[in-house]
């Protein structure tokens, strides 16, 4: 490998443009190849980056020796190519959710383990400073209960595209407030089993056939208890997005991803700690080029079972039964 990390890139819209846009001003970065199924994308992400432009995947592996690639597209799309990079034995980046069926996603983790290859899940917030600071303070305390929040107006904005079909997006627990459930997975331990209800409120069956308003009730392995709210039909300029409250010991942690305070007696402090890496994509870059998993903090295996969290809510909702995690995780 050379002193840069020859990067291919798929999904020129959306979210990837971040990523794009980050990795370009990266000095051990060379983006070599970007592809999109829409040309005018594909295109306009390679002037951006001096690379070349594509449609067709596969043809962007053959034509290019890379070093890893970035799968930034949406999570019905998911399977084909990372069995592809699986076999080529690239490493890879995948935006979350990074499934909607479990049984595809064990697949794919099993392919991963069998090759032994490096990847990364787009679980961003877990790099943030404040997120090592919650963790930090964590690290010994009895937590409680554990309360997130996922309130905005995607669904408002988002109404006339992908996102308002389930069978494409798995809905906004699915595809959005992962990030907060995955907070929670990261600062509170595994779930045990999860029971969740869902209603449309605000949209109706024939706008779309994702809820508007959801709520999970969690029991954590640990003994915590929790609860996740999602709301997808504020107004687009209103939001409450991103937060966990937790009690450990008789304190109170506020984490909203950019800042995490402490409650004690009450007295209100800022926490902070030192983060590794910037960003997600500095540490992929690096643990690519050193090939240093430590690196990375999210996982295709712990990406997986943010997801199957996610989806057993979905399967509690349509059941009314609570779900055990691990036995839905059985493939």
């Amino acid at each position: 490998m050379s002193n840069r990390v020859r990067i291919g890139f798929v999904g020129c819209g959306g979210n990837g443009r971040g990523h794009l846009k980050t990795l370009s001003q990266m000095d051990n970065v060379q983006v070599v190849g970007v592809c999109d199924v829409q040309e005018t994308l594909a295109q306009a992400a390679a002037e951006e980056t001096d690379s070349k432009a594509y449609t067709d995947f596969l043809r962007m592996l053959d034509e290019n020796e890379l070093d890893a690639v970035y799968l930034s597209v949406p999570p019905f799309v998911h399977g084909e190519m990372e069995f592809a990079l699986i076999k080529r034995g690239i490493p890879f980046y995948v935006e979350k959710p990074v499934t909607l069926d479990v049984k595809l996603g064990c697949k794919i983790a099993e392919a991963i383990k069998a090759k032994k290859l490096l990847t990364a899940v787009g679980y961003q917030i877990r790099y943030r400073a404040s997120t090592a600071a919650a963790r930090e303070a964590l690290s010994d305390a009895t937590i409680g209960l554990v309360s997130g929040y996922y309130w905005c107006g995607t669904g408002r904005v988002l109404m006339d595209r992908w996102w308002s079909d389930r069978s494409k997006s798995g809905g906004q627990l699915v595809e959005q407030a992962t990030h907060t459930l995955d907070s929670m997975v990261y600062l509170a331990g595994e779930i045990d089993e999860v029971i969740c209800y869902e209603a449309q409120r605000q949209f109706t069956a024939d706008q779309t056939d994702v809820p508007d308003v959801t709520t999970l009730m969690l029991r954590f392995k640990s003994g915590a208890i929790g609860t996740l709210s999602c709301v997808s039909s504020l107004n687009e300029k209103d939001g409450n997005a991103n937060i966990i409250d937790i009690t450990c010991d008789d304190n109170w942690l506020r984490w909203t991803g950019a800042s995490v305070e402490l409650t004690h007696a009450g007295e209100k402090s800022a926490l902070s700690a030192e983060a590794r890496f910037a960003n997600a994509d500095e540490a992929f870059i690096h643990a690519v080029q050193t090939n240093d998993a430590s690196a990375i903090l999210a996982d295709y295996s712990s990406g997986l079972y943010t997801a199957a969290v996610s989806l057993a809510a979905a399967e509690s909702a349509r059941t009314g039964a609570a779900v055990r995690i691990d036995e839905f995780l059985k493939c």
